[in-house]
């Protein structure tokens, strides 16, 4: 094989060979590197998520805000309103039930006697007697049906002895007496069935008989209007 023959042989190999390399390059086009454009685009989605759910939050507090907002108002309405209820109780304008005795004022038995006596109850006696209720553990009592609070006033008008302006002239008298709880209910009631002030009442042909202590007595509100005089506002400073 000549020279001529080699040289041709290696050319052909050359010529061969990038043929080849063109083939590959028409059959296989260029692919752009696109990880940079992917990666931004991942990027703005997750800023979107993430602001989509901070809107969310946004508008989650905002409700949550609103919602306590309305619950602060209604639980300053529920406060003056109980506030409200508390002072009704205290001063006597609403029914009260709980622990507590009850006391009749009765005429004495007109078989003690020869001839019939007129009984009446006396102002100062009644009022000792509440006293004394009071003293020991009485926080709301009514006397005949009558509510007995501070502004209460019990006096002789044309011979009746009356309290809250109506007559206690009709016997038995009931008082009713509710107490903080059952055991100041008996407490009382053993310190009355042995008290000098009830046994007072028998110089005005009485007697006071006291019931064992119950678990439920209701005293009536009082049925007056509370008139409040000489009372002016405080100025806020």
């Amino acid at each position: 094989m000549g020279k001529k023959s080699i040289s041709l042989t290696f050319i052909t190999l050359i010529v061969g060979f990038m043929l080849a390399i063109q083939f590959q390059s028409v059959q296989e086009p260029v692919v752009r590197d696109t990880r940079d454009t992917w990666q931004l685009r991942e990027d703005l989605q997750k800023e979107k998520d993430l602001q989509a759910r901070l809107i969310r939050e946004i508008r989650s507090n905002e409700e949550k805000l609103a919602q306590y907002e309305t619950e602060r108002k209604q639980s300053k309405e529920e406060a003056l309103r109980n506030t409200l209820n508390e002072l009704k109780e205290e001063v006597g304008l609403t029914d009260v039930t709980g622990p507590g005795v009850k006391l009749y004022i009765d005429k004495v038995n007109e078989g003690l006697y020869l001839e019939n006596v007129e009984a009446s109850i006396s102002p100062d006696s009644l009022k000792r007697l509440l006293n004394e209720i009071n003293m020991y553990g009485a926080k709301h009592v009514s006397v005949g049906g009558q509510r007995v609070i501070n502004t209460t006033v019990i006096r002789e008008i044309a011979g009746e002895t009356k309290i809250n302006g109506r007559s206690l002239k009709s016997f038995p008298i009931e008082i009713l007496i509710v107490t903080e709880d059952f055991q100041t209910a008996k407490k009382l009631a053993n310190r009355m069935e042995v008290s000098e002030v009830a046994e007072e009442f028998f110089i005005d042909n009485l007697t006071v008989n006291v019931l064992k202590p119950e678990m439920k007595i209701t005293v009536p509100a009082y049925e007056d209007v509370i008139r409040v005089r000489n009372i002016e506002a405080v100025k806020s400073e």
